[in-house]
């Protein structure tokens, strides 16, 4: 009998995690989608192998998959009750997403916009806080991110940190946003310096530097609006 390799001995390019890992889900046939599912196969065939058996039987067809039984799919060697729930769970998920609507992107291309996002959730803080608020380039979030804790008068930012978040996610476009406790909202030096730093990695970094917003109770300060970027 010829011997076949598990997939822990597969070179580690052609497992399926470490295949979705670095390149990403949408590489990965159906088969070794749901092989990380179930995690492994039996002493015969692998996870991967099992699953595009038992894909095969439903001529490939990921609904007809979703419309087994429990006890359909513990007919083959290697699965039991735990990896059939699992597999008829993700096909259920997958059902589900189709019938969501895509999530809307809230709009960020104004202070306004960034004041009234970020106040409800700096508006009650004691000391200082900086968050960075990435966008696309169609100005829409994909996400705000805090980079720093700190004081009741000023809070240390380390620029590197907002460049790393903004090119983790593929952000083009950042503003920069932070609190004053004392609810004054006029920036300070320290936050006119923060600025220029600020916009002078972006301009390395290609990123657009939309905004610093300063978030105050009832008010803010920004440093487009008032013509200072």
């Amino acid at each position: 009998m010829e011997n076949k390799l598990s997939i822990n001995q597969w070179a580690e390019q052609d497992r399926p995690r470490e295949k979705l890992r670095d390149k990403g889900a949408e590489i990965l046939s159906n088969a070794e989608l749901l092989a990380i599912l179930i995690g492994s196969g039996s002493s015969r065939e692998s996870a991967v192998e099992l699953m595009k058996r038992v894909l095969s039987d439903c001529h490939n067809n990921l609904n007809t998959l979703g419309k087994k039984s429990i006890q359909e799919l513990c007919t083959y060697n290697g699965i039991g009750e735990a990896k059939a729930i699992s597999i008829l769970a993700a096909c259920e998920l997958g059902k589900r997403r189709q019938m969501e609507t895509v999530e809307q992107r809230k709009d960020l291309g104004s202070a306004l916009a960034i004041y009234e996002y970020m106040h409800p959730l700096m508006k009650d803080l004691d000391v200082e806080e900086a968050w960075v608020v990435l966008m696309n380039q169609n100005y829409k979030l994909i996400r705000a991110q805090r980079i720093s804790h700190g004081g009741i008068t000023e809070t240390a930012v380390d620029v590197r940190i907002i460049m790393k978040e903004a090119l983790l996610c593929n952000a083009t476009i950042l503003a920069l946003c932070h609190n004053h406790p004392s609810n004054n909202n006029k920036p300070s030096s320290d936050d006119d310096r923060l600025t220029q730093r600020v916009r002078k990695a972006c301009e390395t970094m290609r990123i657009h530097f939309l905004d610093h917003v300063v978030i105050c109770d009832g008010c803010y300060y920004s440093y487009h609006e008032m013509g200072r970027l």
